[in-house]
């Protein structure tokens, strides 16, 4: 049975949509659903600003969703931006993010299918270049460069993102005890993400609301999976997608249809009054 409309009640005082992408605005073939333009526009004539926060890397947001007014939440968190300009940055100490490269290259030798992304500000960087992982990869990182030793790579690091074949629950228990300048989450079912203890989605959306002049009871965000969890915190209407994890459905205030039931959109666009194909 498909999950009904959510009733948001009265928006008159939304001002800011966050909007994770991956199995929340993006369907399973990581597409946006039909009415995106329709419901931007109407968004734009009342004063309210979309937020697309993911893991996914700036550059990738920035290509899918170059529209004006679009704010970015990058990296889990890690990257602020706003009109080309950094908002805010919570980047991943290089120590920490050395050890989780050492850490994930053992559990290779080992015999783990999975694979490494070390996420810079200027682009990310794998060892692993087969097409297997590389067609898993390229999807959230528009710059990805292939290097022979990813411990040499010099940029501003964010994050470590690790795609493991055979699912990121299992594969988390391996990385144990990263230290005090790291923290693991579980971002998706086959990756994991390792980035500052402090960079969240929450956080993120927190600097935002603060740069805008605005807080929750401006705020919808929209999320499904445990990444996910801290922006829903910060939001009056928090809105979880009918295809979330159970710890993201119990903790949202609405539930949405799924992402391949276009849920965001269908959603805003009855909130708003807009009529959608």
């Amino acid at each position: 049975m498909t999950t009904p409309l959510p009733d948001l009640g009265d928006v008159r005082d939304l001002r800011l949509v966050a909007v994770d992408m991956d199995g929340t605005l993006l369907d399973d073939e990581k597409r946006i659903g039909a009415g995106f333009d329709q419901v931007m526009a109407a968004m734009e004539r009342r004063g309210v600003r979309l937020v697309a926060a993911s893991g996914r890397q700036y550059a990738t947001l920035h290509r899918q969703l170059d529209r004006p007014g679009v704010l970015y939440v990058a990296e889990n968190g890690a990257w602020v931006i706003e009109d080309g300009q950094e908002v805010a940055r919570d980047g991943l100490d290089r120590d920490a993010a050395m050890r989780t490269v050492q850490v994930a290259r053992a559990r290779v030798a080992a015999g783990a299918d999975a694979g490494t992304v070390l996420c810079g500000t200027t682009s990310a960087y794998v060892e692993r270049d087969d097409e297997k992982f590389l067609v898993q990869t390229r999807p959230y990182y528009a710059r990805l460069e292939v290097v022979d030793d990813l411990t040499a790579v010099q940029d501003d690091l964010l994050k470590v993102a690790v795609y493991d074949f055979d699912g990121s629950a299992a594969a988390a228990a391996d990385f144990g005890d990263l230290g005090a300048n790291a923290r693991l989450v579980v971002s998706g079912l086959h990756w994991l993400d390792v980035g500052s203890p402090t960079a969240d989605k929450g956080r993120a959306l927190r600097d935002l609301q603060e740069h805008l002049g605005l807080g929750p009871q401006h705020t919808m965000a929209f999320g499904d999976y445990l990444n996910d969890l801290g922006m829903l915190a910060d939001a009056r209407w928090s809105v979880a997608m009918e295809n979330a994890h159970p710890q993201v459905r119990a903790a949202a205030a609405h539930l949405a249809p799924s992402n391949n039931d276009n849920g965001v959109l269908r959603t805003l666009a009855a909130a708003l009054g807009v009529t959608i194909g």
